[in-house]
Order: C-alpha cells, then sequence, then structure tokens
C-alpha cells in the first residue's frame, strides 16, 4: 500500500480508517477514489447499478498499489444504508471521509417543462438519499472522533444554467445540509464542505450532452472564463485537498472549481 502524504513531519493527511465514496462508480467518484488511494486511504467505492465500473475503479486503484473496495449501496432505505455504513465502519475501524459524488440523471428542460413526477424522483434520488446518508455516517464519525464530509455539487448554485434547474435544486438543498452538519457538529471534530464543479469532460455531462444543442454546449463553454470544461482530476484534486487535514480549519464552505463560469 502507498505511504499517507504528509503536510509536515510524521503528520498525515488522513487518519486511519475508510474513505467512503457515495457515487464511486461515476466518472467524479472513480477519480477522487483514485485519489483519496494515492494519498494513502482505504477506499470503499458505493454503487447502484454500475458494478463493472466500480470494480475497474477497484482494479486500478489496486493496481497502483493503493486498497480499494467496491460495496453496493441503495441509499433509498435508510435501514440498509445504516447496514452498510455499521459494516465499513467495523471492517476499518472507522469512516474518516464520506464524499457524496452521486449525480442524478435529468432531462433538459425550463422550470415550465418539468414534469412533477421526475421532479419529486429527483428530489427523492439526491437530496433525501444525502439525508439518508448523513443520518448513516454521523454517529460513526462522531464514535471515531471526527472526520470530513465533502459533498459534490454544482457550480449552477452560483450562477443559474438555463435548462439545469432539475440539478441545482436538490443540490442546493445539500448544500444547506452541509452547512448545518458544520455549524452543529464541528464541536465533535466533524468538517463539512462542498465542491461545486462546472462542466466536466468525464462527468456526468458526457449524457446530458446528447440532450442540448451543440450551440447550448459552445455557449456553455463561452460563458467559462477559462473557455474550456474541467477535468475529472481538477475536481478530485480540489475534493481530496477539502477532505484532507490540510483543510483542517475549513468547514462550511462552498467552493466552486468551474473555470470561472460563476464569475
Amino acid at each position: 500500500m502507498q505511504a499517507a502524504h504528509t503536510r509536515s513531519g510524521d503528520e498525515p493527511d488522513f487518519p486511519e480508517g475508510a474513505a467512503l465514496v457515495i457515487g464511486g462508480s461515476g466518472g467524479i467518484g472513480q477519480g477522487i477514489g483514485r485519489r483519496l488511494a494515492a494519498s494513502g486511504c482505504k477506499v470503499v467505492l458505493t454503487y447502484r447499478k454500475g458494478i463493472e465500473a466500480a470494480e475497474r475503479a477497484v482494479a486500478q486503484i489496486v493496481e497502483a498499489g493503493g486498497q480499494a473496495e467496491a460495496l453496493r449501496m441503495s441509499l433509498e432505505d435508510l435501514v440498509s444504508v445504516q447496514a452498510a455504513v455499521n459494516s465499513v465502519a467495523k471492517r476499518y475501524g472507522r469512516i474518516h471521509t464520506l464524499v457524496y459524488a452521486v449525480g442524478a440523471d435529468i432531462s433538459m428542460v425550463y422550470v415550465s417543462n418539468i414534469d412533477p413526477e421526475e421532479w419529486r424522483r429527483t428530489i427523492d434520488g439526491d437530496l433525501n438519499n444525502f439525508f439518508n446518508v448523513v443520518k448513516a455516517v454521523l454517529p460513526r464519525m462522531r464514535e471515531g472522533g471526527g472526520g470530513s464530509f465533502v459533498a459534490i455539487t454544482t457550480a449552477g448554485i452560483d450562477r443559474h444554467p438555463p435548462l439545469d434547474i432539475l440539478s441545482t435544486v436538490p443540490k442546493a438543498g445539500i448544500e444547506a445540509l452541509i452547512r448545518g452538519i458544520a455549524r452543529e457538529e464541528g464541536r465533535f471534530g466533524i468538517r463539512a464542505n462542498s465542491v461545486a464543479p462546472g462542466i466536466v469532460d468525464g462527468g456526468l455531462f458526457d449524457r446530458l450532452r446528447e440532450r442540448v444543442t451543440p450551440q447550448f454546449v459552445e455557449a456553455m463553454q463561452r460563458n467559462t472564463a477559462l473557455r474550456r470544461f474541467g477535468s475529472v482530476d481538477e475536481i478530485a484534486d480540489v475534493a481530496v485537498f477539502m477532505a484532507s487535514r490540510r483543510a483542517g480549519y475549513v468547514t462550511g464552505q462552498h467552493l466552486a472549481v468551474d473555470g470561472g463560469y460563476s464569475v
């Protein structure tokens, strides 16, 4: 296993235990898992249906000298989430990092055209599922002496992208929950922050791109100060920093990693 990176002397970036990446089979989740493993973490990548992608990510981590496993987790049922989280905490001693990297597969529509059933399904599948994860992980983090939550949200919260409201609304709720965790759980040594990507090649937008016109994609790129889209690794680097002890005095923060889209 690779040695943990350190800030200074012998102090590691992460303590003993496990980093749990919810949505670890997705593009950004896989990237974060790889970066966490390279930083010395034992990594658990969760998936719902993407077992092949999750197992490929685990194989890449192991081949590079890291330690990882894939875990199927259905987030809708709190009892099953708690059982899975408790199992991870028991196997590894503690959960020191929770990364929530779930992205809903949404329709790209204006607010006036949203289907009410898709609205309810999207809120349940993202915001309410995140609550289930929080409910299950918080007691284990307290028992372990603290830890870090990092939620991957969206830069659309800072500057509204037309047609993307089904993404931004649940992520805004997740951001509010992150701030609540930061404020209330800091006394237990628990930090909580969000990383808000712009458009990322290799992320969820690879699927959504097929639902918009080429002109829409070009406009999004022109509206980004750096005139390009981001990479999975660029998001992962920031997420892992926010989770690590190098950001030990950072909590309750929202950091847009969007190439200047929100400027």
